[in-house]
């Protein structure tokens, strides 16, 4: 998996962009209960009306912020992920023109197809997943320990507390989710099968009448 992602390179100026508007929005976000918490103790208990005024507007031009580098991040990410699919395509489609006869018959069109399209849209989505939402994660739990610190030391001692606890059941989850996915691609791999089948024979099945075979036999791969 590392070496799909070695043609990331032409993106790494993207990427360190990236890094830095997810650390900018998490900064952002966790800035915003402390401004309110100062609402509300130096503001609204104290009645002071410019000091709510003057906190809100600055607290409005946080989140403005926060959200200006959401959306960067997010565009920034999906310049990579397009442009690092691209780069994947290309790879595979020269690959599978080095194949010998033999190759192409143990690994079957249904399939290959499967690999040009379907799987590398799977890693675009993992790339995005990873530059936006797995990026962010870890800082944001770094970021909210040492706030937490700052606040309450016996807070963040139950906080690091639930790490491992968190840790436990995501790797669960992924011992669960991984046979699924792998079921996934080869129903895909059996749909791509038929449909291919149907595509290149559509002359045969008409003149013996299988329309209605051929479609049954699309649905039933289709809903599986």
């Amino acid at each position: 998996m590392l070496k799909i992602y070695r043609n990331l390179k032409p993106y790494i100026f993207h990427i360190i962009g990236i890094v830095v508007l997810v650390f900018l929005q998490v900064l952002a976000d966790l800035y915003l209960p402390t401004i309110m918490s100062d609402i509300i103790n130096d503001g609204i208990i104290k009645e002071n009306v410019g000091y709510i005024m003057h906190e809100g507007l600055y607290m409005l031009l946080i989140s403005g912020i926060g959200a200006v580098c959401a959306v960067l991040a997010s565009l920034l990410s999906s310049q990579v992920s397009v442009g690092f699919g691209r780069i994947m395509r290309d790879q595979v489609f020269e690959h599978v023109e080095g194949f010998s006869m033999h190759e192409f018959d143990r690994f079957g069109s249904s399939t290959l197809i499967t690999r040009t399209t379907n799987d590398v849209v799977q890693v675009q989505t993992a790339t995005i997943m990873i530059l936006n939402f797995m990026l962010r994660s870890p800082i944001m739990c770094i970021g909210a320990v040492m706030l937490a610190y700052s606040k309450d030391k016996k807070l963040t001692v139950l906080l690091l507390e639930t790490l491992p606890v968190v840790a436990v059941i995501i790797f669960i989850v992924g011992k669960f989710v991984m046979p699924i996915f792998r079921q996934v691609q080869k129903k895909i791999d059996k749909l791509n099968l038929v449909l291919r089948e149907n595509l290149t024979g559509i002359r045969v099945i008409r003149a013996f009448n299988r329309e209605k075979h051929e479609k049954k036999r699309f649905d039933t791969v289709n809903g599986d």
